[in-house]
C-alpha cells in the first residue's frame, strides 16, 4: 500500500498508463516513501487483474509472487547496506552480483558497500536481455538512483539509451542534483511533493508518535524522517549537540569531538547543518524552521554571530557534507567544525 499522501500523486500517475514511458525518475524529498510508492507501482505494473485505477489486485499469482519477493520478472538494485531495508530481493540479487568474484572472506570482512555498483547493473542486462515470464512488462527499481557510482552509471546510461522491449526502469531519487545530466534527460521525470502538515501531523499520530510537530519540523516535513526521529537512539546526543550550539561562544569543540565520535559523520553534519540554517531564518525572518522548540536560544546565538561569517561557514559545512561518505577521522572533522562555529561569535 502506498502512503494516504500518495493518493493524488498515484491517481495522477496512472494518464501515462496509455504510453508508459521506459525510464521513470521519482524525485522528492528524503523521508516521504518515494521507495514504498515504486514498489506498488511495480507490483501494479506487474500485476495481472489490476483495477481500473492501477491497483494491484493482490490476488494474482503475480502480486503473491511479489510479495514474498520473487516475481521472475521483477527486480530491485539497492548498495549493499540498504539490502535489509528493502528485503530479500534486494538482498539476494544485489549483493550478489556486487560480491560477484570475491572469496567468503572478502565478504566477511569488507564493509557493505553504499554504492551501486557496474556488477549490479550488468547483471540487469542479462534480466533485459531475456524475454518476460509472464508474458508481460519486466520492471526494474533503482533506490537510490544517486548511489550509482560513475562506472554503475555509465553502464546504465547506455541501457537507457537504447532501452529494451518492454522493460520499464523506476529510478528513485532524493538527491536528483547528483544523477548525471544524460541520465535525467532520458527518463520521465515526476516530483513528487512533501505531505501537507495536517496529514503528516494526523499520520504521525495514527502511528503513536509524540510531539508530531517539533518532530516534523525537524525532518523538513518528511513524516517518515520524523517517525525514524521518534524512535532515534541517539536522540540524546543530538539534545546535547544542540545545547552546545546554543551556547554559541562557550560551545565546547574538544568536548563535542570527543562525545560525537562514533556517530556517524553524516548524522552531525545534519544537526549542525540544521541549526545554521535556523540561525539564518532566526536572523533574516525570525522563525526556526528546524528546531522552533530552540527558538530562544537560536535568537540569543542570531543576535550576537556576523553575518558574512555565517555565510562563509555554511559553505563550509556544505563542503563537508559533500564528502561526508568519504573514510574520515569524525574526531577531527568534528573538532574542526565546531572550532569554527565557536569563532562566528568571537
Amino acid at each position: 500500500m502506498i502512503y494516504p499522501w500518495q493518493a493524488g500523486d498515484w491517481e495522477r500517475l496512472q494518464q501515462l498508463r496509455g504510453h508508459w514511458p521506459h525510464a521513470l525518475l521519482l524525485h522528492g524529498q528524503a523521508g516521504i516513501g518515494k521507495l514504498r510508492f515504486a514498489q506498488h507501482l511495480a507490483q501494479g505494473l506487474l500485476c495481472e487483474s489490476p483495477a481500473a485505477n492501477g491497483e494491484p489486485c493482490g490476488t494474482c499469482p503475480a502480486c503473491h509472487w511479489f510479495g514474498q519477493g520473487n516475481h521472475p520478472d521483477y527486480r530491485i538494485v539497492v548498495p549493499e547496506a540498504l539490502a535489509a531495508e528493502v528485503g530479500p530481493v534486494a538482498a539476494d540479487d544485489g549483493e550478489k552480483a556486487a560480491d560477484k568474484g570475491e572469496g567468503d572472506e572478502g565478504k566477511k570482512t569488507r564493509t557493505p558497500s553504499k554504492e551501486i555498483r557496474i556488477e549490479q547493473v550488468r547483471a540487469l542486462l542479462d534480466f533485459a536481455g531475456v524475454g518476460s515470464h509472464r508474458g508481460g512488462l519486466r520492471v526494474v527499481v533503482l533506490y537510490p538512483a544517486e548511489a550509482l557510482n560513475v562506472a554503475a552509471a555509465n553502464a546504465l546510461l547506455k541501457t537507457l539509451e537504447e532501452p529494451p522491449a518492454s522493460v520499464v526502469f523506476l529510478l528513485v531519487s532524493a538527491r536528483i542534483d547528483r544523477l548525471l545530466p544524460t541520465i535525467i534527460s532520458r527518463c520521465r521525470q515526476w516530483p513528487m511533493a512533501t505531505p501537507a502538515p495536517a496529514a503528516a501531523q494526523a499520520w504521525l499520530a495514527s502511528q503513536g508518535v509524540a510531539d508530531a510537530p517539533s518532530l516534523l519540523a525537524e525532518a523538513g516535513g518528511a513524516p517518515l524522517a520524523a517517525l525514524a526521529l521518534a524512535h532515534d537512539e541517539n536522540r540524546t546526543l543530538r539534545d546535547w549537540t544542540l545545547a552546545q550550539l546554543a551556547a554559541g561562544a562557550g560551545c565546547d569543540a574538544f568536548a563535542c569531538g570527543e562525545t560525537l565520535q562514533k556517530l556517524p559523520v553524516p548524522l552531525v553534519l545534519g544537526w549542525l547543518q540544521r541549526w545554521v540554517y535556523d540561525l539564518l531564518a532566526e536572523r533574516t525572518a525570525g522563525r526556526p524552521r528546524y528546531f522552533p522548540q530552540a527558538a530562544a536560544g537560536l535568537a540569543r546565538c542570531a543576535a550576537k554571530l556576523d553575518a558574512p561569517a555565517l555565510a562563509r561557514y555554511m559553505k563550509t559545512v556544505t563542503r563537508q557534507r559533500a564528502v561526508e561518505n568519504h573514510p574520515l577521522n569524525a574526531r577531527l572533522v568534528f573538532e574542526e567544525l565546531f572550532l569554527g562555529y565557536r569563532e562566528l561569535f568571537a
